[in-house]
């Protein structure tokens, strides 16, 4: 096991990338995108993913961009608290706080953490066999030790070879998000209405990424993104209307959330191995979409640096990663229908009043599922079998 092609240019392709080199793999990645950017505008790295990020080698240069929630918590739609977050108590238990990052700079950190040589934009991938033969559109076809299937939710190399379970269907809810000038003055964290949901975290240079999501139907597009964002917000803190009001419009990103149709029952087959969203896609009520992704690649390079055959590291990998992951995926949605996903103001009012009289500590372990993961040392060296 020599070679291996990556699938897929965003985050938990680029990560794969990283660590399949450092396992001792010679890594190509394709992108269809004519360049390695990141379309979005933040996201949430939990300790999980910071640890795994670490594990890859980009610890001291991933620090510098990364801006930590000190403080928060979960608020009801008038700012009033129902869980609060205690940034100091959260980095203490997990050994590293929760932060916010951009996305175009994780993309570029992890972009730069390769060869330009091993970086091909502009190359769309038709399909994939599980021998490890690759077929582009253009026609021309290579092979590989390891395919990784790092494509997204709607990939084709699960389509080709999950067949069955390419589908993806509406998850219920309609999404905005956007960076606008950072606030000092803003710890609210998140904060539940009827059917909606708002949230903020802080990013480096003097940033705030917010996301807003509604309960929706499928297809529910709005003319004016954030002229509908603010409308949903009306009688909400003045904090929270002032950070969407505060927004250049062109900035607000839309989107509704899919998730997959049938739950994949492996995430490998011959020498292919899918990761991130292209295996799991999941709902982002936890935040944990993009560092399920980069857990995935650091666990996949571990599995191949110690292994020597490709059908015992991808074994490996599966057994590793799908317990885990299916449960996320779960917990996810369970966080989604408890929060935003309720739309009557009497059972929020309950919600509400049940986590009020939660205890602090019972709420920090609550995050120990998700939070506590630590990844597996990436110890290249063995000898490869073809």
């Amino acid at each position: 096991m020599d070679t291996a092609i990556v699938i897929g240019g965003g985050i938990g392709g680029l990560s794969a990338a990283i660590g399949l080199r450092l396992a001792g793999l010679r890594v190509t990645v394709v992108e269809r995108a004519p360049e390695f950017t990141g379309i979005g505008a933040g996201i949430t790295l939990w300790p999980n993913a910071v640890h795994a990020l670490g594990a890859l080698g980009l610890g001291d240069r991933l620090a510098p961009l990364l801006a930590p929630q000190r403080s928060g918590g979960v608020h009801d739609a008038k700012g009033r608290p129902i869980i609060r977050f205690d940034g100091a108590a959260f980095e203490r238990r997990f050994g590293s706080p929760l932060v916010g990052i951009r996305r175009a700079d994780l993309i570029a950190l992890l972009r730069d953490a390769l060869p330009p040589g091993a970086l091909r934009p502009g190359t769309e991938v038709e399909t994939v066999s599980r021998e490890g033969r690759v077929t582009f559109r253009d026609g021309t076809s290579e092979h590989a030790d390891l395919v990784v299937g790092a494509d997204g939710i709607h990939s084709r190399v699960r389509a080709a070879l999950w067949p069955a379970h390419s589908g993806t269907v509406h998850g219920g809810f309609t999404a905005f998000r956007a960076l606008t000038h950072d606030r000092p003055d803003v710890g609210l964290g998140i904060c539940w209405g009827p059917g909606t949901e708002f949230g903020t975290i802080p990013l480096a240079g003097g940033a705030r990424y917010w996301f807003a999501s509604f309960v929706a139907g499928e297809g529910t597009h709005h003319t004016d993104p954030k002229g509908y964002v603010l409308s949903r917000l009306a009688g909400w803190p003045a904090v929270v209307r002032s950070l969407v009001a505060d927004t250049d419009p062109d900035a607000v990103l839309h989107h509704d959330l899919r998730v997959q149709r049938r739950r994949l029952p492996t995430y490998a087959a011959g020498r292919v191995a899918l990761l991130g969203d292209a295996a799991h896609a999941m709902k982002p009520f936890l935040g944990q979409g993009g560092c399920q992704a980069i857990e995935d690649a650091a666990v996949l390079a571990a599995c191949v640096a110690g292994n020597a055959d490709v059908g015992s590291a991808l074994t490996a990998y599966d057994a590793a990663r799908g317990p885990r992951t299916r449960a996320i995926v779960r917990a996810s949605a369970l966080a989604g229908r408890f929060g935003n996903g309720l739309r009557s103001p009497l059972l929020g009012a309950l919600r509400n009043g049940v986590l009020r009289r939660m205890p602090a500590a019972f709420a920090l372990r609550q995050n120990e599922f998700a939070a506590g993961w630590r990844p597996p040392a990436i110890t290249p060296g063995l000898p490869r079998k073809p």
